[in-house]
């Protein structure tokens, strides 16, 4: 939401898609008037820190009740002093305030729009008749790969010209899982580019309609997790990335995941026992249901020691109850 409205510096349109304000809030308005928030993010000279209050408003939307940053740096004791943007807002007072402000808060403020705005959420799952993946894309749209991986096949193109060793570390990672792939055919029309590819030992190539839901996602993810670092985002968030994968897949998958967090920040929802235990305890929360609403809670390595050092992997912790 953060990273959608201030890009565009629009929360109401953001509302809006999502069903309006109602349905942001835990249980509607009635339940839930005021939606509360304070992020932190680190970087090697101090500690930027942002906050914020949306409170529910007439016709059906949500606006800020409060907004406040703060920068603290890493050699001085203590903390900050809050900064208030003015209230009651409709949209978000961090851009003006990059602009605006004091030389101090305006770089903290430029610091935190960069940051947030430099966040991404990528599901890979819509691959129907109608989805973006099977649309001609305008070669230029490669910049950086779009939520649902739509934008593919122009992202692809501009990796075979500007990045070639890039190119081909990613087709063949592709061919590790899916043997019958040679490479892409990405001809470009008109300026406009379709998603096209080769099997070994065929003159034939396909397009996505004549693709596996499972390999238009490998095709998707693989390349994500393979971008050079000038088109990927500070921050990662993907939403089940083993969805339609094979077993052998989703084990490099996990493999790829590890190698970009040294370099980035990566956050996964998943719900498959193999790309579990793919990952050290250390690095799963857990979901669980806590009074209506989700609880995301560290696995803490001393509590479960012992079924650890008996052998059980987190997964085993996970379907036989002991863990959420």
């Amino acid at each position: 939401m953060l990273s959608y409205s201030l890009k565009g510096r629009n929360l109401q349109q953001f509302v809006i898609e999502k069903g309006g304000g109602d349905d942001q809030l835990f249980f509607g308005a009635r339940t839930t008037s005021r939606l509360e928030a304070e992020i932190a993010l680190e970087t090697e000279q101090g500690t930027n820190e942002y906050r914020m209050a949306l409170t529910h408003v007439a016709p059906d939307s949500l606006a800020f009740a409060e907004e406040a940053f703060r920068f603290s740096r890493h050699d001085r004791e203590g903390s900050s002093d809050w900064i208030h943007l003015p209230m009651p807002a409709q949209e978000s007072g961090l851009p003006v305030a990059a602009a605006d402000s004091g030389q101090r808060s305006r770089r903290t403020a430029r610091t935190l729009l960069y940051l947030l705005r430099n966040c991404a959420t990528f599901q890979f799952h819509d691959t129907s008749a109608k989805a973006s993946l099977n649309m001609r894309w305008d070669e230029s749209e490669n910049a950086r790969m779009r939520s649902d991986g739509g934008n593919l096949a122009p992202i692809l193109l501009h990796l075979s010209q500007e990045h070639p060793r890039r190119y081909r570390l990613i087709t063949r990672q592709i061919q590790r899982v899916l043997p019958v792939f040679e490479d892409f055919d990405l001809q470009s029309t008109g300026g406009k580019v379709l998603l096209r590819w080769r099997a070994r030992n065929s003159d034939n190539t396909f397009g996505p309609h004549l693709t596996s839901d499972g390999s238009l996602r490998l095709f998707c993810l693989f390349t994500l997790l393979n971008l050079p670092g000038e088109m990927l985002p500070d921050v990662l968030m993907i939403d089940e990335p083993e969805l339609g994968l094979h077993p052998h897949a989703i084990a490099l998958t996990a493999d790829m995941l590890k190698s970009l967090s040294v370099h980035r920040q990566v956050f996964i929802a998943t719900q498959s026992p193999l790309m579990v235990d793919a990952f050290d305890v250390d690095n799963i929360l857990v979901a669980s249901l806590k009074d209506g609403a989700t609880d995301l809670t560290p696995m803490d390595r001393d509590e479960y020691r012992v079924w650890l050092e008996s052998g059980y992997q987190p997964s085993d912790l996970w379907l036989k109850e002991p863990v959420g």
